[in-house]
């Protein structure tokens, strides 16, 4: 089991603080096997088992814990004769109804370290944000980089240049690199996975009827990775198809896509009116592997999967990511971090001098100093063009 180094490392100094871990993310990406190295943490900094409890609520021993009064009995049973520090993990809380009203209770008390995730980020819309506003910290954990998805191959590992088709191909979810790397067998369990979000984190907690609807819907998003669009364009697509959908349907079950982490809406940033732009965003999939496994992985499509990768590794570096437009062109993406901004354009391959200057034509427009890169999967490259730094995208995600 490997160790998720990059979240420990942002989690480690909050623990014993008086503030609740929250660790949210989509299903599967590791955030059970996260808390475990929590525990395993906690012992390695000599705290007794006898201190922990540790509640995985997709384990069946748990599921007489139905409520918040349920919780708070189990709490009270396992420290009633623990005097010093106490540490509750609860994995997938949402399960609990009402749950944030014994986390809320155990936080006033002040002597409990607190650990939860969640697969939903309703979780953070929910009372708890107004009962604990400032008193927690949110960690998401996205599926593996590319840079773990190396280490979890381990043995099997190729060349990286290799390794990346599957990576490409695959995804990053854990679980994938117990079985062998085949289109039927990894997307068989991808598939399943799917298929809980669906019924489990969509269709049953908020009652959707059309389920149909709701995949086309889905599929739609899929299949334009990376391309413009509104809810509207959607609705149009799906009338040409004959079915029968409206706006605001359509806005909700993105806006119910987007909670699951199964896919991000980004926004246009306005270089010149330095606003969001209200319309007219892009969607990315939570997972590559997962948007492979609905609609089938094609060679076509890599451009968008390319810029879906980039996307999910700046989220994870910690950017705030945005689509830049600067008067009729566009960027790939505006990334801020401490104040400090980066451009990046994602291409697949600079084959012509008329790619290239289709890629740095937007990046030449902006007037300010900060880092400008274009991306790509050429092995050859000169470092830069006119203060345009060319990175080769594997080495960049490698960094």
């Amino acid at each position: 089991m490997y160790r998720r180094s990059h979240y420990l490392k942002k989690i480690k100094p909050f623990i014993d603080k008086p503030v609740i871990k929250i660790i949210i993310g989509m299903r599967r990406v590791g955030k059970s096997v996260l808390m475990k190295q929590i525990v395993e943490l906690l012992k390695e900094q000599n705290v007794s088992s006898e201190n922990i409890l540790y509640l995985n609520m997709e384990s069946l021993e748990n599921d007489y814990i139905k409520n918040y009064n349920d919780l708070h009995n189990v709490y009270l049973q396992k420290f009633q004769t623990i005097k010093d520090s106490r540490y509750l993990l609860i994995d997938e809380v949402q399960t609990i109804d009402n749950w944030e009203k014994t986390i809320n209770s155990i936080l006033s008390e002040g002597d409990t370290d607190i650990y939860i995730t969640g697969s939903n980020s309703t979780i953070l819309s929910s009372e708890l944000s107004t009962l604990i506003a400032g008193r927690y910290v949110k960690f998401e954990i996205f599926p593996l980089s590319f840079s773990e998805f190396l280490l979890f191959r381990d043995k099997n590992c190729g060349k990286p240049k290799d390794e990346f088709k599957k990576y490409l191909r695959y995804g990053g979810l854990p679980a994938i690199h117990y079985f062998e790397m085949n289109d039927d067998i990894v997307y068989q369990y991808i598939n399943s996975i799917y298929d809980t979000i669906l019924l489990k984190d969509i269709i049953e907690r908020n009652k959707i009827r059309n389920i149909n609807l709701l995949e086309n819907v889905y599929k739609y998003i899929f299949d334009n990775i990376g391309n413009i669009f509104t809810a509207k364009k959607i609705v149009d697509y799906l009338k040409s198809q004959r079915v029968k959908v409206s706006v605001p349907t359509v806005q909700n079950y993105l806006t119910l896509l987007t909670k699951t982490f199964t896919a991000y809406k980004v926004h246009r940033y306005d270089l010149k009116g330095k606003r969001i732009l209200e319309l007219y965003e892009k969607y990315y999939a939570g997972d590559i592997g997962l948007r492979n496994s609905i609609l089938g992985y094609k060679d076509n499509d890599i451009a968008g999967l390319l810029e879906n990768i980039v996307y999910l590794e700046l989220l994870k570096r910690g950017y705030k990511v945005n689509i830049g437009k600067i008067k009729e062109l566009e960027i790939d993406f505006v990334t801020e971090k401490n104040g400090n901004i980066e451009y990046y354009q994602v291409s697949y391959l600079l084959a012509s001098t008329k790619t290239i200057e289709r890629e740095i034509a937007p990046l030449k427009k902006i007037e300010d100093n900060y880092p400008k890169y274009i991306l790509t999967l050429d092995e050859y490259l000169e470092k830069n063009h006119e203060g345009i730094i060319y990175k080769n995208l594997i080495d960049f995600l490698l960094e």
